[in-house]
């Protein structure tokens, strides 16, 4: 989710959410060790629960930056044994780590020696051409001898060579059904699902064989999917969220990230999905992607964009 999930559009869906986990986009140890931590790290408190993801294959690297989570006040560091870019994996790290599950444990052991808050790791099922199920139990295994607890699973191979990103979010198909094996298999670990999963009725399926699921674009494309999430999931009896008032949210955030200098449309294209099937959705997303509206307005261009019908609930 590399320039998807960064703190503009976390601090979105928390107002959508109270209780869902999010996690930042993966962020390298090179940046954070010889760039802008600040940068990098900076959120709102809002954000909680919050997981930092990682990417890199150093173990002392992550340990320092695994340290850096914790004092910047993360609640989880992730490392990220998924992406398959063949950017990543020229600096060694993400998919092609599958093969090394070794280094991934002596990984998470710096990690976790390094800060006290959780250690997890997201990764796929299988790389290239190996799709037994041995593979993943076996990667698992030895992770999991290193301490690492939880699991985040992406429900498909890396095709390392050959495919781009966004084709092997697609091509190579989904197997749930080794993540359903493995948390019959390992009940002791925490066992989360990633991959395909757009709607409702997905999610509680999966529910059924494992302890969580990780939904990534659709909850970007079509954020108010996590409307109900904290009364569907989280046993929150508190009031559910109205769009208005996600609207009336982003105005304040808006207004002070402008003040310090932050463009528009850094925050305005991470929310372009709040109207999603409503009437005048349509309006909403035109105005708050338009180039020529964006260069000389400020938040109130979100007011402007509201749909006509929606209108009068936030000025009322």
């Amino acid at each position: 989710m590399l320039d998807w999930t960064d703190r503009h559009y976390r601090y979105f869906a928390r107002h959508i959410t109270r209780n869902t986990w999010l996690y930042t986009e993966m962020v390298t140890t090179g940046a954070l060790i010889h760039g802008d931590v600040a940068r990098h790290l900076r959120f709102d408190e809002a954000e909680h629960p919050l997981a930092l993801q990682l990417g890199g294959s150093d173990p002392a690297d992550l340990a320092k930056c695994a340290r850096l989570a914790q004092e910047w006040g993360y609640d989880e560091v992730n490392l990220n044994v998924g992406c398959p870019s063949e950017r990543v994996q020229k600096g060694a790290f993400g998919a092609c780590l599958m093969a090394e599950p070794h280094l991934v444990a002596d990984c998470v052991k710096a990690m976790r020696d390094a800060c006290d808050i959780d250690v997890t790791v997201k990764h796929r099922i299988g790389i290239d051409d190996v799709e037994h199920y041995d593979f993943l139990r076996e990667f698992v295994d030895i992770v999991a001898g290193a301490g690492c607890q939880t699991f985040i699973v992406h429900a498909r191979n890396a095709i390392l060579k050959g495919l781009s990103p966004k084709e092997n979010r697609d091509i190579p198909p989904l197997k749930y059904d080794y993540a359903y094996r493995l948390k019959r298999e390992r009940p002791d670990l925490e066992i989360l699902l990633n991959g395909g999963i757009k709607t409702q009725a997905e999610i509680d399926l999966h529910l059924e064989h494992v302890d969580g699921v990780m939904v990534g674009r659709e909850a970007y494309h079509n954020p108010w999917i996590m409307a109900d999430w904290d009364a569907r999931y989280y046993g929150d009896t508190g009031p559910a969220p109205e769009r208005e008032a996600v609207v009336a949210a982003m105005l304040d955030y808006t207004r002070r990230e402008l003040a310090e200098g932050n463009k528009l449309r850094n925050i305005t294209r991470h929310i372009l999905g709040l109207y999603q099937g409503v009437p005048g959705a349509r309006q909403w997303r035109r105005m708050l992607s338009d180039a020529a509206l964006l260069a000389g307005a400020d938040e109130k261009l979100l007011l402007q964009a509201i749909p006509p019908a929606n209108y009068g609930l936030l000025t009322d």
